[in-house]
């Protein structure tokens, strides 16, 4: 996914009204009279940061989506409780060696 502009304008601006009448800073159009117009370095500065932040999550978005579903993790535990076993721990271990932390 790619951080907007119109994203950093939020993340900076909360409730903001602005338009976009091009893709560049010249086609800002402010209409909030409450809130001051970020500059553009102040808008590229928290768009750099927003998709930095971004990225950086990308192994938890990662291991979202390997790991067992609830249902599932649930019956591992009862049955390696029942059993000695460590079948959820080593599923659960192995979501986390193959998407590391950065």
């Amino acid at each position: 996914m790619t951080i907007s502009k119109g994203d950093a304008l939020q993340s900076l601006k909360p409730g903001a009204e602005w338009a976009w009448t091009g893709s560049d800073y010249s086609g800002l159009v402010w209409k909030d009279s409450k809130q001051t117009q970020p500059t553009e370095s102040e808008i590229n500065a928290e768009l750099t940061r927003l998709q930095t932040e971004y990225d950086n999550k990308q192994y938890q978005r990662n291991r979202a989506k390997s790991y067992p579903s609830v249902r599932d993790q649930l019956d591992m535990q009862y049955w390696d409780k029942k059993n000695g076993t460590t079948t959820w721990v080593d599923a659960v271990a192995k979501v986390k060696s193959d998407n590391p932390k950065p």
